[in-house]
């Protein structure tokens, strides 16, 4: 029996252990101190310095995931410094000295396939914008830029570069690491002593996220909603002089064997870019004569629907402060696209290079509440696709207010500034050309200009659970002066065990914004777009499964007679295990009423459907995939059902091993077996895609892509060297070349080399 002395010993002992667990759960907001390095900081990853024996430590790092309602079992301390001319910080990530997973030493990994740790910086300490640079075991880097608070993953833009150094030392029970970044290596707002910031630790081999600031499991961790306070001793040193110039060479050989089986042409070339810092907080970049030779293929795909697919940007110019063009307006009226400057799709599909000549971007911050990007680029003359010398501006202008919303104003205007092209009709878009009829003849004139005007609010509460957005834009151009606006907005409201969202937008026929993407404009007559999603997450009490989320979705777009065109009504439940795998399972009913012809095979090969013919049809589709935390790890899928008119089976899988961390190599397939009655098409069509990566050591890198894609009827290879001989200057050797399928016979190949330097004045 207990008496009451003991039950009273026992109440004060819990109240003590609550009292220590409500501290140790630290609250958005929670302030960090930093203070002045009196002494050299080395960065060696052993944190013997002065400063960091007296530094703030951030530590009771709180799980996130698999669950929220514990402190992490291996604990985190994180530390901040700083001097005259660089921000420091450091690591200690206690461990059980099991393997780490790293999965290869090459520079901005795939963060949730790696164990890491990474610090995010507000350094305009608006809720809004920042920056991230995280850490394996093994010592790789990656850094990027954090738009929009970073809700959501892909508010993350790892293809920021930028100059920083660390080291990684590793003991038994633990690892180490110590991280310089000079303050010209990012941008920040003078006279601000408070910034936002935030550590996140992912512990892949666990299946674990923990954060210093506790986030609720269905949120992201790294977001600024969630993040503490850093309070400097003293504002931030002002920044000096701040010039950095990157120029590059770049040649190679190339030949198109199709055109002249005998003649070979070779290239040299030079060009620069230049980062000028206007202030702490708004940068100039200047880029003559860019080359983008290096960057990283597009994986192809089979694409069976009426409406283009968007690929994701990876030239470096076009990526800093790029959510200010990025998010304007809805994905499917998109004002401004920056893969329409310098890339343009010719009549049989392909992706052709557009040379730039010029580009300019002032972007950044101009006061604690506003935020402005200005871009202007000029195109050259190409005769070969028809197209005249052009330029594209694009301007917004984004006022901050309460914690995290935003109003933004954006204008985007395209120019051709030469004289129209004869040979014309080399080049095609449907959104960059206008048709004109004469009796039984259609032709497609050059429009010489475009614009649009947009005005975007977004509202975000305080704690990321309450997210709405609403956009207005109008567009003008010499072929239409009614019926040229787009607008819509959305509601989203996420819970631990409930999430739903409710959207409505409408694009007029003639809203034309040729720098953008809408992949509605030549479907639709006009379109209406209604959706709305639920989910109901629920977490049981299992060793095996993690979430368990039943879904339900509802898409319909109509034209503006009132008809419906297209409706899709879903059901789902999704299954995520502790071991990092998950089973997802879905239910779709489409129908569709066209409203264009359309073949999803090939339109020049077989009947194509007929505006106003009706189809409905049902799939189902089902995904696994393994624990990815092994060294041989696999996923595959299937969705089989009518299709139109027919039938379309779809398969797919993935299946990769990794020498950790040295590299790896995988193969993906896509299988669709389309079968459509009479004429309208039956064809097997695959893409094979067997991709190899090797880093040699963590400053070399090769990455080989294999591509066979029956639809184009093409096997492509493109194999990629780089070796980061300097913090941020590289040496890339690049090999590309395309073959028939049967006999390989090759097509064309190319062979290029591009040499930057990164020098800071």
């Amino acid at each position: 029996m207990i008496n009451g002395r003991h039950l009273y010993s026992l109440l004060a002992v819990l109240l003590l252990v609550g009292q220590s667990l409500a501290q140790t759960k630290h609250a958005p907001g929670t302030e960090l101190p930093i203070r002045r390095a009196e002494d050299k900081i080395t960065i060696d990853g052993r944190l013997e310095e002065a400063a960091w024996k007296s530094a703030a430590v951030a530590t009771d790092f709180f799980l996130n995931y698999p669950a929220d309602t514990t402190l992490a079992r291996f604990q985190t301390e994180a530390r901040m410094a700083y001097d005259d001319h660089n921000l420091y910080v450091s690591f200690v990530c206690h461990d059980d000295g099991s393997p780490n997973i790293v999965q290869s030493l090459r520079r901005d990994f795939d963060y949730t396939g790696n164990d890491n740790v990474s610090v995010m910086i507000g350094p305009y300490n608006d809720g809004i914008n920042g920056f991230f640079f995280a850490l394996t075991p093994e010592g790789v880097q990656m850094e990027g830029t954090v738009a929009a608070g970073g809700r959501e993953p892909d508010n993350y833009n790892s293809s920021w570069d930028n100059k920083w150094y660390s080291e990684v030392t590793k003991e038994a029970d633990r690892w180490t690491a110590e991280v310089r970044i000079p303050f010209k290596s990012f941008r920040y707002k003078n006279g601000l002593d408070t910034w936002n910031v935030t550590f996140v630790r992912y512990d892949r081999k666990r299946n674990s996220v923990s954060s210093w600031i506790a986030t609720p499991i269905q949120l992201i961790p790294n977001s600024f909603a969630y993040s503490g306070k850093l309070k400097w001793d003293a504002p931030p040193p002002e920044q000096s002089l701040n010039v950095s110039l990157i120029p590059y060479v770049a040649g190679g050989t190339a030949a198109d064997h199709t055109v002249n089986p005998e003649k070979k042409s070779t290239d040299l070339e030079a060009g620069f870019d230049a980062k000028i810092g206007v202030t702490p907080s708004l940068n100039l970049d200047l880029t003559v004569n860019p080359d983008f030779s290096q960057v990283e293929v597009d994986r192809q795909i089979i694409n069976l629907t009426r409406f283009e697919f968007r690929f994701p940007e990876r030239r470096q110019f076009f990526l800093e402060n790029s959510d200010l063009f990025d998010r304007v307006g809805w994905p499917d009226a998109r004002p401004f696209f920056s893969r329409r400057v310098g890339l343009v799709q010719d009549t049989s599909g392909t992706l052709r290079k557009v040379p730039i000549a010029y580009g300019a971007r002032l972007s950044g911050s101009l006061s604690p509440k506003w935020r402005t990007s200005i871009l202007h680029m000029r195109t050259k003359e190409t005769a070969s696709l028809g197209l005249p010398d052009q330029t594209y501006t694009a301007v917004a202008v984004s006022r901050n207010f309460w914690k995290q919303s935003n109003v933004q104003f954006t204008y985007v205007e395209k120019l051709s500034v030469g004289d129209n092209l004869s040979d014309s009709s080399k080049y095609f878009h449907p959104s960059l050309w206008e048709e004109k009829v004469a009796g039984t003849t259609t032709n497609k004139v050059l429009n010489t200009y475009n614009r649009t005007a947009t005005v975007d609010l977004d509202l975000l509460s305080a704690d990321n659970s309450w997210y709405g957005s609403v956009y207005a834009s109008k567009s003008f151009d010499a072929f239409a002066s009614d019926d040229n606006v787009t607008g819509g907005g959305f509601v989203q409201y996420t819970k631990r065990t409930l999430q739903f969202f409710v959207m409505h937008t409408f694009i007029q026929e003639n809203y034309n914004a040729e720098p953008g993407f809408v992949p509605s404009r030549g479907v639709y007559p006009g379109v209406r777009n209604s959706a709305m999603a639920i989910n109901r997450p629920i977490y049981p009490k299992s060793k095996k499964i993690v979430k368990i989320t039943p879904l339900a979705d509802l898409n319909l777009s109509s034209i503006p007679s009132g008809t419906v065109t297209d409706r899709t009504a879903g059901l789902g439940l999704n299954f995520d295990f502790l071991n990092t795998g998950f089973i997802n399972l879905r239910y779709n009913h489409t129908f569709t009423e066209l409203t264009n012809e359309f073949n999803p095979i090939n339109p020049d090969k077989y009947t194509t459907f007929k505006p106003g013919e009706q189809y409905t049809w049902n799939t189902v589709l089902a995904t696994f995939n393994s624990d990815q935390r092994k060294l041989t790890r696999y996923s595959f899928g299937t969705s089989p059902g009518s299709f139109y008119n027919g039938t379309n089976l779809y398969l797919f899988g993935e299946l990769s091993y990794r020498y950790q961390p040295f590299g790896s190599v995988s193969l993906r397939l896509d299988y669709y077996d389309v079968k459509l009655p009479g004429n309208y098409g039956a064809e097997q069509l695959f893409i094979a895609s067997p991709r190899f990566d090797l880093t040699f050591t963590d400053k070399i890198f090769l990455t080989t892509f294999i591509q066979y894609n029956t639809l184009a009827d093409n096997v492509n290879l493109n194999a990629r060297l780089q070796w980061r001989y300097k913090p941020a200057s590289d040496f890339f050797l690049v090999y590309t070349e395309n073959y028939l399928p049967g006999s390989l016979t090759s097509k064309n190949y190319s062979l290029v080399f591009k040499f930057t330097y990164w020098l800071n004045i």
